[in-house]
């Protein structure tokens, strides 16, 4: 089971215009390669006026299954290039097809390769990455007057809270790598004096959006 994983934020589409064709990239996140033949084909059915619906996808925690398709664009100018981006981009489960709808300008073998790779990094850009990381959710019970102590404590150290429950007391859930528990533990015993009761809940993927430099 992987540790951490990196992957879209969420389905999305962008589209870009080269030279007057109309490049439209539709993202999916994927848990098959059925699901990813099938979003494909949706695409083609809802697309069927464009020239072509070109398509990429990765799949499997190291990206044991991986596929494109040009879909009548000279080969290795299409599929190939929106591949790459998603490789490089070190993206899992994620399927891409780039649609488009020529203009009247050949773009040429480079044009085209620089027009698919772009629509697919441009619309990564928009959306973002999130990183999954396996980790054990400590729900945190402690009294109002020690939940801003608490709150600065956990901003400082980038530690995610999952939620928070305000009822008679206030119990965020902290998602804290599975070796660093008991150190989390005993740092906030001894930032509360003992003030605080600990619940372990499940060991989960818990994602975040990446803030890229």
């Amino acid at each position: 089971m992987l540790q951490t994983y990196r992957t879209i934020k969420e389905d999305y589409q962008h589209e870009i215009e080269i030279k007057k064709s109309r490049f439209i990239c539709f993202l999916k996140r994927i848990s098959s390669e059925e699901e990813a033949k099938e979003f494909i084909q949706q695409i083609k059915k809802e697309h069927w006026k464009a020239n072509h619906n070109c398509s990429a996808f990765v799949l499997g925690e190291r990206n044991e299954i991986q596929r494109s398709s040009d879909d009548g664009e000279p080969s290795g100018t299409a599929g190939v290039p929106i591949l790459e981006v998603l490789k490089k981009n070190d993206l899992i489960n994620v399927c891409a097809v780039v649609t488009r709808y020529f203009g009247g300008t050949k773009l040429g073998a480079g044009g085209l390769i620089r027009a698919y790779s772009g629509a697919t990094a441009q619309v990564i850009s928009t959306i973002g990455i999130v990183e999954g990381r396996l980790q054990q959710e400590i729900i945190v019970q402690i009294d109002y007057q020690n939940w801003g102590k608490l709150e600065n404590f956990l901003t400082q150290e980038k530690i995610a809270v999952k939620e928070t429950q305000f009822t008679e007391q206030v119990m965020p859930t902290c998602m804290v790598d599975e070796s660093s528990v008991a150190n989390f533990e005993s740092q906030v015993t001894d930032l509360l004096n003992g003030q605080a009761q600990f619940t372990t809940g499940a060991v989960t993927y818990f994602e975040q959006l990446i803030q890229e430099d």
